[in-house]
């Protein structure tokens, strides 16, 4: 949508521009400002989109007045130069208002640089801005709205079809050869996260894309529980068809080792054959819109799969297998309770007593959402001075910028200005000097294989303006829908489109090129000194600070969850939950630099890998444990039990060991592990937990749990008692 919008908006300013007898140069100035003025601007309010952009237009008159006055002044514009860079960094401690300002006037700045600009084109230059903000306007808030309502309703649907897609691969799962097996598991990971993903999209727009906090909060509640069944689905199926009880780990590292298959699923066995045609009654129960419920034959589907939360409804089989057939109900639950708070009540005149009391459970559920207080939690950052990061950056960024612009005088004296612009773009959305060299790498990388395309096409494209007008609004397209996927694939795209540009500004040559290159390389470089010598951000320290906040937010979720389980009073969990994945997407982006291919440091990318795949399991359990929590308070078959809660002690005692090894080397205390959890509630008297007691449903969870937060303690090199300590060296990632 975005790519569209960028499209749309510089396709209608060209044509505009052409309409009115612009020359080509004009024209591609006003392209220019129509795409940073579309991209910039990220509030997600109808009404601050609209003021940020009305901000931008003098913002960038300004800034093309100060570029065409300070053209022939090199020294003086040089200065100029780098206190916007300056100023447009630090504008980000002021939130995307103050973000987007600074950005449109960097941009609007270069374009001044790039098409030659000259106090006496500035009248024609400003109506090139004027008409490039309005058809930024017309597009955005006309031909392709964006709107939080609109973009949470695509999102919906997505989540639908990624859950979809996981219960289809999910049905390959059970009939996967061992030969097959391997693929299939990747194509479960890829689903899991991608529904993952998708979720916390949708966390995102909540709050403004619903009408009150209560519908947010339902939504979000239904969301979670929809993702946790469908992940929940997956790892018992690879349990039932393994040979022994499989690791949820083998969900979350890439390459594990395949399960060694097992014989309590047989292809022709009656219990799998219903599974098999319950997987594809869950698939059709996902992907089935409301608007095309007729007749009776899906509320059937509904009941029956409903009818596995009793256990006196389950097929005889394997334990394993009836584990997933209790899976396959949850997930029926969870589908009816996504259908509920996204599509409104429905017809109940066919449910059983199975969806009805669903229903019951899902009614209690929906009050205490709407008499919660809504309880606002700020995680505003303390830091100040140099230690804040805007400020931070500003001053590395500008220190870049100078060498950059040093260094690309000698270059040329024309265009030095495309280091700069480089060493301006690895700085954005980086936070340690790994994630700065790893971005500079992909950057240049990107350029070579643009400067090659950029060649071909201009032979191509010869003198056909319109023609390679259209090519550059595919190029930017390409742009934003590749972004996502590859940051080289961006920097590709950039460079054949500059080539283009060229073409149309009648300067293009293969010198012109190969300068890009150079310039490219020298940018890259000049960030990275900047990033190392200037108030540096080791990558180590940055990911020790993110797992330290991840730990923080496991230990909330697993306090918050057994209390609750133990019968304390209801709490937030899934909030708390979404906290969790939240850090942990931070700590998966910021350890990028450790897991990269071109790294030296082989070690401790298998290291991060597998502590980053370890957390991502414990994370999956939390869930699973604050999603069941949730249903002690209003369930009328799962009560709470108050021996939990001593049987989470240990678990969060050691989260705690841990985490002070990684704020401190010289820590003291040991990971405890010993007696299973089973094992230490069969201690206190009461024998082993029942079927059907909360106690039953989540030991699973906790025994996991309490191995992972143990198995953590390897790669971090924290004492475990009775093993001791492999070596003496700061636990980092």
């Amino acid at each position: 949508m975005a790519g569209l919008r960028t499209v749309g908006a510089i396709a209608l300013t060209l044509v505009v521009l052409a309409l009115l007898g612009t020359d080509v140069t004009h024209m591609v100035a006003g392209a220019m400002t129509a795409m940073v003025s579309t991209f910039a601007i990220k509030e997600k309010e109808v009404r601050g989109q609209a003021i940020t952009l009305a901000l931008g237009l003098p913002v960038a008159i300004a800034a093309i007045s100060l570029g065409a006055l300070l053209s022939d002044q090199v020294i003086a514009g040089d200065i100029f130069f780098i206190a916007l860079i300056f100023g447009a960094v630090y504008s980000r401690r002021f939130g995307d208002r103050g973000t987007a300002l600074g950005l449109i006037g960097f941009q609007v700045y270069f374009v001044s640089l790039f098409v030659g600009a000259t106090t006496s084109a500035l009248p024609s230059l400003y109506l090139a801005l004027a008409v490039a903000f309005t058809c930024s306007a017309v597009v955005r808030f006309a031909v392709v709205p964006e709107t939080p309502g609109r973009d949470l309703g695509r999102l919906r649907v997505a989540f639908r079809a990624r859950l979809a897609q996981l219960v289809a691969t999910q049905t390959e799962l059970l009939d996967a050869t061992p030969e097959q097996l391997e693929k299939v598991l990747g194509e479960l990971r890829r689903g899991t996260a991608r529904l993952h993903e998708t979720a916390l999209m949708i966390q995102g727009r909540l709050e403004e894309g619903t009408p009150d906090a209560a519908t947010a909060a339902l939504v979000q509640r239904r969301v979670a529980d929809a993702e946790i069944a469908a992940e929940r689905l997956g790892v018992l199926l690879l349990n039932a068809r393994s040979a022994e009880r499989a690791d949820t780990l083998t969900l979350h590292l890439p390459h594990a080792p395949v399960p060694a298959t097992g014989t309590r699923i047989r292809a022709e066995d009656d219990a799998t054959v219903t599974l098999r045609r319950d997987l594809n009654a869950l698939h059709l129960l996902v992907g089935r819109p409301v608007a095309d419920d007729r007749g009776t034959a899906l509320a059937h589907v509904r009941n029956r799969l409903l009818g596995y939360r009793d256990e006196d409804n389950l097929p005889r089989a394997s334990s394993a297998v009836q584990d997933v057939f209790r899976g396959i109900g949850e997930a029926a639950r969870a589908v009816l309770g996504l259908r509920l708070a996204l599509d409104g009540p429905q017809d109940e005149s066919d449910d059983s007593p199975a969806t009805t009391r669903s229903r019951e459970e899902f009614d209690a559920e929906d009050i205490a959402i709407a008499g919660a207080e809504e309880a606002a939690e700020t995680d505003e950052d303390d830091r100040t001075g140099l230690r804040r990061p805007t400020t931070r950056a500003a001053f590395q960024v500008a220190v870049g910028s100078t060498l950059a612009i040093i260094g690309g005088e000698f270059l040329s004296t024309q265009r030095w200005y495309w280091a700069v612009l480089t060493c301006w773009v690895v700085f954005l959305n980086t936070a340690s000097t790994g994630e700065i060299l790893v971005k500079g790498y992909r950057r240049l990388l990107g350029t070579v294989l643009g400067v090659v395309a950029g060649v071909a096409l201009a032979g191509l494209v010869g003198n056909h303006t319109w023609v390679a007008f259209a090519l550059v609004l595919l190029f930017i397209f390409a742009m934003f829908f590749t972004a996502p996927l590859s940051y080289a694939l961006v920097s590709f795209f950039v460079t054949a489109m500059l080539g283009l540009l060229y073409t149309l500004l009648n300067t293009y040559s293969l010198e012109v090129l190969w300068l890009r290159i150079e310039e490219t390389a020298l940018g890259a470089a000049c960030g990275i000194i900047a990033a190392v010598l200037v108030l540096p951000v080791r990558t180590d320290h940055r990911t020790d600070e993110l797992l330290n906040t991840v730990l923080a937010r496991l230990a909330d979720v697993i306090s918050a969850s057994v209390e609750q389980l133990s019968g304390g009073p209801a709490a937030d969990l899934l909030d708390k939950a979404r906290d969790l994945d939240t850090a942990l997407d931070d700590l998966r982006a910021s350890i990028q630099p450790l897991t990269h291919p071109i790294t030296p440091l082989r070690g401790r990318r298998r290291t991060a890998r597998y502590l980053v795949a370890l957390l991502e399991t414990c994370a999956y359990h939390a869930r699973s444990l604050a999603a069941t929590a949730e249903l002690v308070p209003f369930s009328k078959n799962v009560a709470a039990d108050p021996r939990l809660e001593r049987a989470g002690l240990r678990i969060a005692r050691n989260i705690e060991v841990i985490s002070a090894y990684v704020d401190d080397d010289k820590a003291t205390g040991e990971v405890e592990s010993g007696a299973s959890i089973a094992s230490m509630l069969e201690a206190e008297g009461s024998g082993a937990p029942r079927t059907g007691t909360v106690t039953y449903r989540v030991l699973r969870h906790l025994q996991r749990l309490d191995e992972g937060v143990v198995g953590l303690a390897r790669p971090l090199d924290v004492p475990v008692a009775g093993r001791g300590r492999a070596a003496s060296r700061t636990p980092q990632i």
